[in-house]
Order: C-alpha cells, then structure tokens, then sequence
C-alpha cells in the first residue's frame, strides 16, 4: 500500500501538467495575433533553443555513428592498396630484370618461379616451376639477373627441385673476372650474420685478391658456364693451410630474394654464356670514361684559361710600369726585335747586355728642391 501512493500522486501531477498545456495551447489559439508573436518569440529564445541544440547534437552524433563503419572501410581500403603498390612496384621490377636477362641470353633458357618451402631443409632448396617437359634437366644451372642462384637436383615432369649456394654440398669452380686466379667456391657454413656468405678456397697463395673483386664461374667441369657473377670478395680468411689462401665473397644472389629464376639448358651451357652479365658492368665503364673525357677537357680548357688570364695580367703590369718610366724586371722583358740589315751589308750587332741592363735599372727617386733625381748607379764615362 505504501508504494502505491507516490504513484497516485505522480500521476495526478501528470494530469495536471497536461490540462495547463492543453489551457495554455487553447488560449494561445484564441488570441490575437498581436499578443501571439511576443509570447512565441519568448517560448522560443527560452525553452525551444536549448532542446532545438540537443536534437542538432543528437543528430550529428547519429551521423558520425553511421559514418564511422564507412570510415574504417575506407582506410584500411586504402592501407591495403598503398602496400600492394609498394609489391606491385618491386615485382615489375623484377620481372623487368627477368626480362632483361632473356633478352641477353636470347635462347636456351626456361623461364620457372621459385617456391620456398618452410621446412628445415628448405633454406637450402627450392621448388621450381619447371620440369623435364619445359626443358628443365637434372645439373642446370639455375640463374637470376643478380648472378648464380643454384643447380636443378631433381627433376619431375611438371615441376623440379633445386638446391640453392647455400647448400653444404654446393660447389662450383670460380675465377677472377680477368682469368688470373682461380678456386672453389662453396657455402660458408659460419654463424649468425656469417652464414649467408661464400668461401673461395684453393686460391694460388702467391695470388692476392683486393676486396671489391668480382668473382664469376670459370666453366670448368661442364656444369657451370664460364661468366655467371658469383659473388664479391671482402675479406681473406685465415686458415690452417699455408699453400694455399681462402677469402670470404659476399653473395651477388641472396637467398630471400629468389623469387623469378632462369633454367640454362644443356645446350645453352654448352654453347656458353660470356658477356651476357657483362654488359652491365661494359655500359658503366663506358658511361665513366664518358665522364671522365668531359671532365679532362673541361679542366685543360680551364688551364688554358688560366694562362691566358696570367699572360694578360703580365702584359698589363708590364706595360704600366712602361708607362710610369720605370724599369721592366728581367724575368719579365721581352726582348726587342732586331732590325734587318739590307742584303750584302754585315749584320749590326746587338746592344751589349751591359747597357740593356744599365738601361733596365734606371729608377727615379723622390723630386728633392722640385727636380727629380736620378738614382741609378753612376758608371765610369769613358775618356
């Protein structure tokens, strides 16, 4: 009973409220216009404003609510995109690397796409797309535009498996790229960052290779063909042997980014593959000696410049100090030009060097009492 009757009494006041609404809503009907427009204006600047402003509110929050899925879609949407042009970019690059390369080789060569595998035994392999139907054979080398990549192991008729360089049973016979010195080059099989690297062992200890030589495959045993980069020589390694030196090579392939290879065919090994991965380094050469002809005659056209303007500027001094009445210095006078005498008379000869350089000494000291004095030495007349 006690709860009842807070509801009775609110209740009532409910009904009370509405029938003054409805009194007021009445009476404002039936007045005149005059006295309708004031009691509007100040209904509306009092008790309509603020509930206007939250409906506004209320509205733009239901808006930015609505829009706020839209929103996210949008960004991720364009997120996504903006990492597929940085992939897309990379892979066209690559692919126009590829192409360059078949370009190059021109025949005998099978086009495959590499498959890494995440088994332990799969860093140092790879599926290739190819097989014996395409061409592919057991002991092809296997190249990137970078270099050596590998050496095809297994071959099935749709598809083949390679192993890559870094692979413990991986050899092959390496040269300088100026046929001077040779080895064997093979995985380093080191730790940490060391093991992505390559050894060059067996090399003549008489020989020394400098860091930043390019080491290419030498074509020996029938495998590999001659010119295939390699790898870089960085460093020597200190071994045990004493007849024979070892030096670390910095790979031109690295494992992660094999993704587009080329199979070589046994008839393209056969015929060779010199000068294909030269090119390259032959346009940079040429582009170099381009620049540094350009830059020699720009500096021999300065040096002539140079002299020139020097020659100028000695000519200038030397002709003021005519002009002044003074002496010319000996390094700097030009000597006179002797005139001809008429056929079948002696030649006169030249002035004594005496006199030219009593003449050439000749100064003029301060004016003293308004007459100019001569400061020359005094020689001895002759009687």
């Amino acid at each position: 009973m006690p709860v009842s009757r807070p509801i009775r009494g609110s209740s009532r006041l409910d009904q009370i409220i509405v029938g003054v609404c409805v009194l007021l809503s009445l009476l404002a009907l039936v007045l005149p216009a005059t006295v309708k427009e004031p009691v509007a204006s100040v209904l509306r600047q009092s008790m309509l404003a603020p509930m206007i402003m939250l409906q506004e509110r209320a509205e733009l929050s239901r808006r930015a609510f609505m829009l706020h899925e839209e929103r996210i879609e949008a960004r991720d949407s364009v997120t996504i995109k903006a990492l597929s042009v940085a992939a897309l970019q990379s892979e066209n690059g690559r692919l126009r690397e590829i192409i360059g390369l078949g370009a190059r080789l021109k025949w005998g060569f099978v086009p495959a796409e590499a498959l890494h595998g995440r088994g332990v035994r799969d860093a140092y392999s790879v599926i290739l797309s190819a097989g014996s139907n395409a061409g592919a054979s057991r002991l092809s080398p296997v190249v990137a535009p970078e270099g050596l990549v590998g050496v095809v192991e297994r071959v099935d008729p749709t598809m083949s498996q390679a192993i890559l360089w870094t692979h413990p049973d991986f050899r092959v016979s390496a040269m300088s790229e100026d046929g001077s010195t040779f080895g064997i080059v093979q995985a380093h099989l080191g730790g940490g960052p060391n093991r992505f690297l390559m050894e060059m062992r067996g090399v003549s200890f008489r020989t020394e290779l400098k860091a930043g030589m390019l080491i290419v495959s030498a074509g020996l045993g029938g495998t590999y063909p001659r010119g295939i980069p390699i790898g870089v020589v960085l460093s020597e390694l200190k071994t045990p042997e004493s007849w024979a030196r070892t030096y670390i090579l910095r790979p031109s392939v690295s494992p992660s980014d094999v993704n587009s290879v080329m199979i070589l065919r046994p008839d393209r090994v056969a015929e060779g593959v010199e000068g294909v991965w030269q090119q390259g380094g032959a346009t940079e050469a040429t582009l170099r000696a381009i620049l540094a002809s350009g830059d020699s005659i720009a500096r021999a056209a300065a040096m002539q410049e140079a002299a020139a303007r020097r020659a100028a500027i000695a000519t200038m001094r030397t002709d003021s100090i005519r002009a002044a009445g003074g002496g010319i210095p000996a390094a700097t006078a030009r000597p006179l030009p002797q005139a001809q005498a008429p056929p079948g008379q002696p030649q006169q000869p030249s002035p004594a060097p005496q006199a030219e350089q009593r003449d050439s000494v000749v100064r003029l000291g301060p004016p003293i009492g308004g007459v100019q004095r001569d400061t020359s030495p005094q020689l001895p007349r002759e009687r």
